[in-house]
């Protein structure tokens, strides 16, 4: 059990701007911060998972769109900037944040990692589900940030996807406890906002994430505490995955949604 002195936080990343924009954002308010980063996942692998669970026309599909959201990121550059000076946050790496390399977080040297720094809160953000062996190794709470509303938006695009089923009362980021399933964990804490005519599937997440430093901020504040305190789940549930290339391209066209 951590000491009521232990204040460690660790962070679990892959990297990339959106996670950096939450950690910087809690190193500011706590400092004690430290990063996992892990080695992104290969296509090729994330490929084949979904060729296995979906079938091979709609993984390929679903790649199609992903190849078009990395080319179309050096058009928003514009929109992007208009979200940091809005939420007055910091998508630079900060080198006064100590960073640690692994290949997965789920293999034994990165356990012995996370055991050597004995965090009082492990937050995961872009990074590889926890393996069952992974998670039940972990010596404190692991709380996730995800940028969809939970339950009804779990996986991935969460943004994309409330606006497509008309349920932009629903565009929003969750932070919640980590269980063996994808996004089911307890919610902490959500929060919801609205997206502009000019943001795309290119700029949802950065404004999820950069619109939700705050819900980031109560919830390691909680478990820092020892005064974590799931909220009901209610609403359907469902888990979302990239939406096939020609499915992105008939709402970009036809609804204005991209």
């Amino acid at each position: 059990m951590n000491s009521p002195a232990n204040n460690q936080i660790l962070v679990v990343t892959a990297g990339g701007h959106n996670p950096q924009i939450l950690i910087n954002a809690l190193h500011a308010r706590f400092g004690h911060v430290t990063v996992l980063l892990e080695q992104p996942e290969s296509k090729s692998v994330f490929l084949k998972r979904r060729i296995r669970k979906l079938g091979l026309v709609t993984a390929l599909g679903q790649f199609a769109t992903m190849v078009a959201s990395k080319f179309g990121k050096r058009f928003t550059e514009k929109r992007t900037a208009e979200i940091l000076r809005q939420y007055d946050v910091d998508e630079r790496e900060s080198p006064a944040i100590p960073v640690s390399a692994v290949e997965s977080v789920n293999t034994s040297a990165a356990i012995e990692q996370i055991r050597a720094i004995n965090p009082a809160v492990v937050f995961l953000v872009s990074c590889r589900m926890l393996s069952a062996s992974t998670l039940s190794a972990m010596p404190c709470p692991v709380i996730n940030f995800h940028a969809g509303i939970n339950p009804q938006y779990r996986g991935l695009m969460g943004g994309y996807w409330a606006r497509v089923e008309n349920d932009e009362a629903n565009f929003g980021a969750t932070v919640h406890l980590v269980d063996a399933g994808v996004d089911t964990g307890g919610i902490l804490y959500q929060s919801r906002m609205t997206p502009s005519k000019n943001d795309t599937m290119h700029t949802y997440p950065l404004l999820q994430t950069a619109a939700s430093t705050e819900i980031a901020i109560r919830a390691v504040e909680d478990a820092l505490s020892g005064n974590l305190k799931p909220l009901p789940i209610n609403g359907n549930s469902r888990q979302w995955y990239h939406p096939p290339v020609w499915t992105w391209l008939w709402n970009g066209v036809t609804r204005g949604i991209w």
